[in-house]
């Protein structure tokens, strides 16, 4: 239980960050089809892109809060700077996914679902190097 403790004190950040990760995709999941499931129509091409973009900007907004305080404990004051580092660090990572995908799927021939599965794990990993160096540094 001892090397247990010590592990996780080590490994505490990467292990919240991954923790958060998790939630913050529930939060998106949970908004996108609360909002395909009653307002919105997936099949409207504009009100589905509306519900993708608000999932994104609420899980993202979700995921600075909480990055903040519970994965990287941020004591900056100020707040505006340290917000649109950590937005433009994601669309980037928005934009990295999407250029992957197109490289992967479109280009490339690959399965969407695997595609996906790897451009994810860069994505994920990218937030977290650009969160730990450019947004939350300390």
């Amino acid at each position: 239980m001892k090397n247990i403790r010590i592990l996780f004190k080590k490994y505490s950040e990467i292990i919240n960050y991954l923790i958060i990760g998790v939630l913050t995709t529930l939060v998106s999941l949970i908004v996108y089809y609360g909002l395909v499931f009653t307002i919105l129509s997936p099949q409207n091409a504009i009100q589905l892109q509306i519900a993708n973009i608000l999932s994104w900007t609420i899980s993202v907004a979700f995921a600075y809060i909480t990055n903040r305080i519970f994965v990287f404990k941020s004591k900056n004051k100020n707040y505006m700077k340290e917000i649109s580092s950590f937005v433009g660090a994601r669309v980037l990572t928005l934009l990295m996914d999407m250029f992957l995908m197109f490289l992967l799927v479109t280009i490339l021939g690959w399965n969407d679902k695997l595609a996906k599965l790897i451009a994810q794990v860069i994505v994920i990993i990218s937030n977290y190097i650009f969160s730990k160096l450019f947004v939350f540094k300390k």
